[in-house]
């Protein structure tokens, strides 16, 4: 990859730049401002001049529309909503609206959005899913707009900054609180495996199993996708075992209101044949019955971390280099686990 010359990267203007690219000046702005009339292969040439020269907006040229965009590669769960009340209320507190925009499943947004927030000049970009690819990336920075990545899907790159929370911690924690009221089989059902913090939760389950002395069953683990119907699903399935478990680690608050429905399915009671534990502490955890203990992470306070830190970065008030933040998640315990009941809990207590 061609790096930037640091001393043309202060000479080069754009009139330079469109002779290299063998275009008028005006085309080269038309570019830079997002503009949609222009040829993609001449786009191409001409950004990737921008980005070899390092040609950044001078602040003078660099007028910024009072916007934050957020953009989510699916917005169908309440976790969604968490995560906009929290940009939602640094942009309030800045004077700023949100623009939000939806991927259809992407992991990465179209060009096509990426054109459209180049033209918006928003102060900054919070991205809810895995990140932007080398194209996107170097449209926005040659605008000089920051962008900071929610809980990303998969590894954004060592150079983007990122908002997440300890899931491997989170995981250990909700697998080691059913452990300790003595469950020997305990089941959990994750989230897609290319999700890092999908990754990250199962690992910690496997860490507390083992760390109690507890074998991990592959019978035990399933994968789901963190909606309800997969919850219901797969915890049908753990459920029909002959020697089903008496404890799940649900993965998150969605799948466990699906293992909820699939319980009262089978007529097992929570937490009295089965005790249930969730991830992320939505609010219908406490309004579900029997109230749900899960693992909260602060989705709020991540969105507002991350809307903090893109409008830092725009202003100059953060280092460019990448930053990584990782907010404490903590388990909320409630009314949905127990100690298992009958011949397991002597079972269990005889053996220790």
């Amino acid at each position: 990859m061609t790096r930037p010359n640091p001393a043309v990267a202060q000479s080069a203007t754009l009139a330079e730049i469109a002779r290299e690219a063998g275009v008028s000046a005006p085309t080269v702005s038309k570019v830079l401002n997002g503009r949609a009339d222009v040829a993609p292969s001449t786009r191409t040439r001409v950004e990737e001049l921008l980005r070899n020269h390092g040609y950044r907006r001078r602040r003078a040229e660099a007028s910024r529309s009072p916007l934050i965009d957020l953009v989510f590669h699916e917005l169908e769960s309440a976790w969604a909503m968490e995560v906009i009340r929290g940009v939602e209320n640094v942009a309030r507190d800045e004077g700023l609206s949100v623009v939000l925009s939806e991927s259809a499943g992407r992991l990465t947004p179209g060009r096509t959005w990426a054109d459209q927030v180049a033209a918006r000049r928003p102060h900054g970009v919070v991205l809810v899913l895995n990140g932007l690819d080398e194209s996107q990336r170097a449209l926005l920075t040659s605008r000089s707009i920051p962008f900071v990545v929610v809980d990303p899907a998969g590894d954004p790159g060592d150079d983007v900054p990122s908002v997440g929370a300890t899931n491997w911690q989170g995981g250990l924690a909700a697998t080691r609180h059913l452990a300790d009221l003595g469950h020997r089989r305990i089941g959990v059902i994750s989230g897609p495996s290319r999700m890092m913090c999908s990754r990250a939760r199962l690992d910690g389950y496997r860490a507390a199993l083992d760390t109690a002395g507890l074998p991990a069953d592959p019978a035990l683990i399933r994968t789901g996708d963190f909606h309800h119907e997969s919850g219901y699903r797969e915890g049908l399935e753990l459920l029909k075992l002959p020697d089903r478990p008496t404890a799940v680690f649900a993965g998150n608050d969605l799948q466990a209101l699906g293992l909820y429905e699939a319980a009262r399915e089978l007529g097992l009671r929570v937490p009295d044949d089965l005790s249930i534990v969730g991830f992320d502490d939505l609010p219908v955890a406490r309004w579900v019955g029997p109230p749900l203990t899960t693992v909260r992470q602060p989705l709020t306070e991540m969105a507002e971390a991350a809307a903090r830190l893109v409008l830092d970065l725009g202003r100059g008030e953060r280092p460019s280099a990448a930053t990584r933040v990782e907010l404490a998640t903590s388990l909320v315990v409630r009314s949905s686990t127990a100690a298992p009941a009958g011949e397991g809990r002597e079972a269990y207590f005889g053996a220790r």
